[in-house]
């Protein structure tokens, strides 16, 4: 569940910020064959991406190979890095959805 600080950025930023910070953040975190320090690169909180990533099993190449079915040790293409950011903003639109402003 995204924090209330998470919800009011991600509103007020709008979708298509989000998604790109999505894009580029798998991209740049979990894109490579062998990303630096894989299994700690994403944190836990401080952007609706990060909660996101660890709630759908695309923080670290082995989640992604684990749940995803994508192999570690090679990069992922630009198909692969689409569906994961499809499904990480499927998951914070559901949690803003389920969330509406108080």
């Amino acid at each position: 569940m995204l924090s209330d600080k998470d919800r009011a950025y991600a509103r007020a930023k709008g979708k298509a910020i989000i998604n790109r910070h999505a894009h580029e953040m798998l991209h740049d975190r979990v894109g490579a064959a062998e990303p630096k320090n894989d299994g700690k690169q994403t944190p836990w909180r401080g952007h609706p991406v990060f909660t996101a990533q660890h709630a759908t099993a695309t923080c670290c190449r082995g989640c992604i190979e684990k749940w995803h079915h994508i192999p570690q040790g090679r990069a992922l293409t630009e198909e692969e890095t689409n569906r994961l950011a499809d499904l990480v903003m499927a998951w914070i639109e559901r949690d803003l959805i389920h969330h509406p402003v108080r």
